[in-house]
């Protein structure tokens, strides 16, 4: 039995390693579209998506999707609703649904939350969390992952260890008294626990247990990378948020990781040359907004893939 985070490693590299962040506001949808799609955005954005996700699967352009809870609940019930349906929707395109939630808290509330993403309506295959209350919140959460009695794969985690934000500084790069730093000490916890899993997967290609590690920073790169050889990364920043390509490829290194871009791929539309003159007169359709996703997508599987034969990976 396979865990969820090994079946990502395994896309990572048959497709690439993109993942396509649906973090969909519904003003990345133009509004004369928004109006021709029934004027309710929650329907809207679950259309929008549906279209990526099939044509991201059928180009074989990215290995997941990451949805990013928050924009879903700013729409209110009928925006879960589309959340719940986007997951369903990854999955039966035969990819891998991460589920950007950033859960932490403790005992309880922690195993309530657990069930929820991982049991219940919101059941997706990964989660990120949020693990500076305590390591001792991960727990509710590494208990998914174990191989379960019947036919489905273990649940994955991916935890924040190095964030994309200038604010990460405040935290995050915090020297200690002891020595090493803030993150350094999540990232010693991280790789303990991974290999605690090593017992129930004895031939597993990575742990479920993954780091969150954004590549807004080249100095960090590499040394996260040489820390935590054998952890599968999440990695932010790429794109929209001025990641390099060469700095997200550096991060991939031998347990490879997926690369995510949201903004550059959902938004596509609006720099596309193809499009101007109907980006100007409202006259999109839902398709051709697509297309230019789609479009986006391959481009930045290119580019990861392009820098990581520059850099020999």
């Amino acid at each position: 039995m396979k865990h969820s985070m090994e079946i990502l490693q395994e896309l990572a590299a048959a497709n690439g390693p993109l993942c396509v962040g649906l973090d969909t506001d519904p003003s990345y949808i133009p509004a004369p579209l928004l109006k021709v799609l029934g004027g309710n955005p929650a329907e809207a954005v679950l259309d929008y998506n549906k279209e990526i996700i099939r044509r991201v699967a059928a180009d074989k352009s990215a290995c997941c999707f990451k949805i990013q809870i928050a924009y879903y609940e700013a729409m209110g019930i009928e925006g879960l609703k589309a959340y719940i349906e986007t997951i369903k929707a990854v999955k039966q395109a035969g990819l891998i649904a991460i589920s950007d939630i950033k859960r932490g808290d403790i005992a309880d509330t922690a195993k309530a939350y657990a069930r929820a993403h991982f049991a219940g309506e919101f059941e997706t295959d990964i989660i990120t969390i949020n693990p500076y209350m305590g390591f001792d919140t991960l727990k509710p959460f590494t208990e998914y992952c174990k191989p379960t009695d019947g036919s489905k794969a273990g649940k994955g985690i991916f935890v924040l260890l190095r964030t994309s934000n200038p604010g990460m500084v405040d935290i995050e790069q915090q020297e200690l008294k002891e020595g090493g730093r803030v993150l350094d000490k999540t990232g010693a916890e991280l790789s303990r626990i991974a290999k605690e899993f090593a017992e129930f997967y004895p031939n597993q290609g990575c742990s479920p247990v993954g780091a969150v590690v954004g590549c807004t920073e080249e100095s960090d790169a590499k040394l996260l990378r040489e820390a935590y050889p054998e952890q599968f990364f999440l990695i932010p920043g790429y794109g929209a948020q001025g990641g390099a390509a060469r700095i997200a490829a550096t991060l991939l290194g031998k347990a490879g990781g997926t690369v995510n871009s949201s903004r550059g791929i959902l938004c596509a539309w609006k720099k596309d040359p193809d499009l101007a003159d109907k980006v100007e007169s409202g006259n999109l359709c839902l398709k051709e907004i697509a297309d230019s996703a789609a479009k986006a997508a391959l481009a930045s599987k290119a580019d990861l893939l392009n820098a990581k034969k520059e850099l020999g990976l």
